[in-house]
């Protein structure tokens, strides 16, 4: 992913390809030791208090023994769409959080459901995959905004015509590259983290019914969630923006899609 920053800023020329370098190592690096910190701050976070959400507590500590796993940290974000996520780069520096909206709108089955998927994204270490692809789709965007600004002003080159072409290109293609890379990592991920909730607790009914109620208040109930970081939640939080879309271009499967194979047993 580094190699793919460095790629296409060595269009131009080696300080070009030096100026990628110091991208890729600032932001691959930056996500595996920063990743809780930006996405807690991102949702706008605070811990859990002592005596707050004495449920939310209650059945993190339950899971962290089913998973066999050290306890993670326990927020509350102040967004009322109904959502949650895990981050950290690891198990032992793991964090969870829940929106003010998901303990209002589901019951307390419906969200150990949710819980349990997130200490599965915890326990299958996807928190640190997500993480950096977030990191790097970041990285391809602020690329792409540099060739645009080349484009603007010339860049410098000496042969403007091509470096024309090329920033023209970039402009185009990067982002759609960042959307495909987080598409294709989350989207497995959430499979998966699916499938090992459900195994978590032996019963795959309370994420299924979760999904459902998920699926209907996202669309109609916005979120301040940073796009870059959509693709954490267990829910995309854009939904209600990208309506149009169909499902298409987005970092989540189909919601159907997850709640059929929930209900089929193929999880066991």
């Amino acid at each position: 992913m580094g190699g793919l920053i460095m790629f296409i800023a060595s269009f131009w020329g080696s300080g070009g390809l030096i100026f990628g370098f110091l991208i890729a190592i600032a932001m691959v690096g930056g996500s595996y030791w920063m990743s809780d910190k930006l996405a807690i701050r991102s949702a706008r976070a605070v811990e859990l208090g002592e005596g707050e959400l004495p449920e939310y507590r209650s059945i993190m500590m339950e899971l962290s023994q089913l998973a066999n796993l050290p306890m993670p940290k326990l927020y509350v974000s102040p967004d009322i769409q109904p959502n949650a996520f895990a981050t950290g780069r690891n198990p032992a520096n793991a964090a969870v959080c829940v929106t003010k909206g998901l303990v209002e709108h589901l019951s307390w089955a419906e969200i150990r459901g949710v819980l349990a998927h997130e200490m599965a994204h915890i326990k299958n270490r996807d928190i640190l995959i997500g993480s950096v692809a977030a990191a790097i789709a970041m990285a391809i965007s602020f690329v792409a905004n540099i060739a645009q600004f080349a484009m603007i002003f010339g860049g410098g080159s000496r042969d403007r015509n091509r470096n024309f072409g090329v920033d023209l290109l970039l402009i185009i293609v990067a982002p759609i590259a960042a959307a495909c890379l987080q598409m294709a990592i989350s989207r497995s991920r959430e499979f998966q983290a699916d499938r090992s909730a459900a195994r978590m607790i032996d019963d795959a009914e309370p994420l299924a019914q979760a999904l459902e109620k998920l699926d209907v208040k996202t669309k109609v109930i916005p979120s301040f969630a940073n796009a870059n970081q959509a693709q954490m939640y267990i829910a995309n939080p854009l939904a209600s923006r990208n309506m149009s879309f169909k499902g298409m271009f987005t970092t989540h499967p189909p919601m159907e899609t997850r709640i059929a194979r929930l209900r089929d047993n193929s999880w066991r």
